[in-house]
């Protein structure tokens, strides 16, 4: 039961924390990358470790080295000297520390080359780290502007949709506008409709026979004799259709 529970609760965890993940890639990166810096320099203090073995070696063997070339000039000195016990003594201990000097070696030749080994793997762990990490670098660019387009495109198509069909904003607004010029129209009608001109006519048939009997008045002052209103026989020359005169007393 608990062991289910358990499971349960890291699931949920796991769904929670995946899902933190997915929206935001940037962070998640920035702590692979920061999780690869800690390992470099705990794989740096290990190496470092294993450097320094390899240098305590190397001045064993050195020493040995030294050593045995000691014990090798002593035990033939002695040798020749003729004493043969000192010489054998020197020789006992020659062949222990030449053992020993091959066994150092051996260990020395052996730590070097694993130390070789091991910062060839830590520069090819490294670069392939980092070149992978630049690579998912470069797809969440690729991810930002796809998304990006992916939205204008979504924005567009969403506009075209909108101003070159009937949108609901412009359908109202032509309605609107349609509704008003039809009020507009209807009201002028009725205004015309109910505008007399029987008056307007009569003001208008006043004012001219007034000025038809001021121009008699002005014309019959000064001499000057009036041309009919009648129209004039088309069959006729305009000079015959043409009577009056200027001046008094003079007739055509």
């Amino acid at each position: 039961m608990f062991k289910r529970i358990k499971n349960l609760i890291k699931g949920f965890f796991g769904l929670f924390i995946g899902g933190l993940e997915k929206r935001n890639p940037e962070a998640l990166l920035a702590n692979e990358k920061e999780n690869l810096r800690t390992q470099i320099s705990e794989f740096n203090k290990g190496l470092s470790a294993h450097a320094g073995m390899v240098e305590k070696l190397i001045s064993r063997a050195k020493k040995l080295d030294k050593q045995e070339s000691e014990l090798r000039a002593k035990t033939a000195a002695n040798l020749k000297a003729g004493n043969r016990e000192a010489a054998g003594k020197l020789a006992l201990q020659l062949q222990t520390v030449d053992k020993e000097h091959d066994e150092v070696r051996e260990q020395m030749e052996t730590a070097d080359a694993r130390y070789k080994e091991l910062v060839k793997a830590r520069d090819v762990s490294i670069k392939a780290a980092k070149d992978r990490i630049e690579q998912l670098r470069r797809d969440l660019d690729d991810m930002k502007v796809s998304k990006a387009m992916a939205d204008l495109n979504e924005m567009a198509a969403g506009m075209v949709t909108e101003i070159g069909g009937s949108g609901d904003t412009l359908n109202r607004l032509e309605e609107i506008v349609e509704d008003e010029r039809t009020k507009a129209a209807g009201r002028a009608r009725v205004a015309r409709d109910q505008l007399d001109l029987s008056d307007i006519n009569t003001q208008e048939a006043e004012q001219n026979a007034l000025a038809e009997m001021a121009l008699a008045d002005f014309a019959a002052a000064e001499g000057i004799e009036l041309e009919a209103d009648a129209p004039a026989d088309e069959n006729k020359p305009a000079s015959e259709t043409s009577q009056g005169t200027m001046g008094p007393g003079e007739s055509a």
